[in-house]
C-alpha cells in the first residue's frame, strides 16, 4: 500500500523530532528551505537542453539527484502544511476547483495563456 501524505508527514516529523530540530523549523524558515530545495531541483537542468534534461530520469545518477531533490522539496512542503495545518489534499482539491473555473476545458484545452488571455 502506497504511503499517504499523512504517513509521509509523520515520518518527516519523526525524523525532525529525533534530531530536535524543531526549534529551526519555524515557518519563515521552511518555507525558505522550500525554496532554496526547489532551487537546486532546478539547479539540475542548468545549462542543459531540453534533451539533456528529459534524458535525467532515464540515466542511474540523474535519476536519484532528481529524485533526491524532489523528495527534499516534498519534505519541506509537508514540514510547511504541517506547522500550518493545511491539509494538503484538500488544499489540492480545493486549488483544483478554483483552477477549474479559471481555465475551462473549452477555452483552455491545448493552450499555455494565463487564464487573463483566454
Amino acid at each position: 500500500m502506497p504511503d499517504t501524505l499523512a504517513d509521509l508527514t509523520r515520518a518527516v516529523l519523526a525524523f525532525r523530532d529525533e534530531r530536535d530540530w524543531a526549534q529551526f523549523h519555524g515557518l519563515k524558515h521552511l518555507i525558505v528551505s522550500l525554496c532554496l530545495e526547489a532551487g537546486e531541483v532546478l539547479e539540475l537542468t542548468q545549462w542543459k537542453s531540453d534533451a539533456e534534461v528529459e534524458a535525467l530520469p532515464r540515466d542511474t545518477a540523474g535519476r536519484e539527484a532528481l529524485a533526491d531533490e524532489c523528495a527534499d522539496v516534498l519534505a519541506y512542503l509537508l514540514l510547511a502544511a504541517d506547522k500550518a495545518n493545511i491539509d494538503l489534499g484538500t488544499a489540492l482539491r480545493h486549488k483544483l476547483a478554483k483552477n477549474a473555473l479559471k481555465y475551462p476545458v473549452e477555452k483552455s484545452r491545448g493552450r499555455r495563456e494565463k487564464y487573463s488571455q483566454l
